[in-house]
């Protein structure tokens, strides 16, 4: 790999200085680096709800993008290049990091000099398309790399919510709201629900209520290929609704539904050593 470019997180100490350290060490070694820098005029075409990437002033011949953050950045910027399948390579400044490639200072020059070299591997992680539907129209659209949501807008307030697979029902749950994760987003708010942990090179997708009122109210397990939908039921226009990846959210009237499948957008993240998931789980678990 020759040409880079960087993500980085404003809001975290030392995002700044590390990001020019990184670039740097690229450019002395032959390498192109560039960084977008906030504040710079959002260009025609982009995504309005862009959070720290402009995917219009990437470069078309970027061939990596190097995340300065912890997860919850590499997932952001996941997100904000949809559909672009640029391999990507997280560097960790926050506190637990299942995504992330590096944490420690010394650990960064190595993983440059993997890419540099082309000492690496690509792994694809499969990614939700969500489709909000009301009135049999399909309002609202958007994509996940960790999980969909739906939850309740106010505190104190069991949702009730009808579950379909492909369009046969399965079951009624009053519950907090209902996870659909992915692989990868099983480490995430679906393990703090208490929800399987999957090797992210699976291929499947993890329904996760949250809080169910229910004694047997256990995550499902379904094969990638298979279609949610999720209807709101109840008496509240306004008391749900569906999130992507904590950033995005779309309200949910009662009678609408939410249609989740494999989106046809993969993130591409990039693997420099030979650790295995087991290996890192390990590590974040102690």
């Amino acid at each position: 790999m020759k040409y880079f470019y960087l993500i980085k997180n404003p809001e975290k100490d030392g995002a700044g200085r590390v990001g020019e350290e990184i670039r740097r060490y690229i450019e002395d070694r032959g390498g192109v680096c560039r960084i977008q820098e906030p504040g710079e005029e959002v260009s025609r075409g982009s995504r309005k709800n862009f959070q720290y990437t402009d995917a219009c002033r990437v470069p078309e011949d970027t061939e990596c993008v190097i995340t300065l953050g912890g997860d919850g950045t590499l997932i952001q910027a996941a997100r904000d290049l949809a559909g672009r399948r640029i391999p990507m390579a997280g560097v960790n400044l926050g506190h637990l990091g299942y995504l992330t490639q590096v944490g420690d200072r010394e650990e960064v020059e190595p993983l440059l000099d993997a890419l540099l070299a082309g000492r690496y591997q690509l792994e694809p992680r499969m990614m939700l398309q969500g489709s909000i539907v009301h009135g049999g129209q399909e309002i609202k659209q958007d994509v996940a790399l960790n999980e969909i949501v739906i939850t309740r807008r106010e505190t104190l307030r069991v949702l009730k919510l009808r579950i379909y697979v492909n369009g046969e029902y399965l079951s009624e749950y009053k519950a907090d709201g209902m996870i659909v994760a992915t692989p990868t987003g099983s480490t995430a708010y679906n393990l703090s629900a208490g929800g399987p942990i999957v090797a992210p090179g699976a291929r499947m997708t993890i329904l996760t209520p949250i809080c169910p009122h229910a004694l047997n109210g256990r995550s499902i397990v379904l094969p990638a290929d298979d279609r949610i939908e999720i209807e709101a039921l109840g008496n509240d226009d306004l008391g749900q609704v569906a999130v992507f990846d904590g950033d995005i959210a779309f309200d949910m009237m009662v009678g609408d539904r939410i249609r989740i499948e494999p989106s046809r957008t993969e993130t591409v993240l990039v693997k420099f050593n030979n650790s295995s998931f087991l290996d890192n789980l390990r590590s974040k678990l102690a």
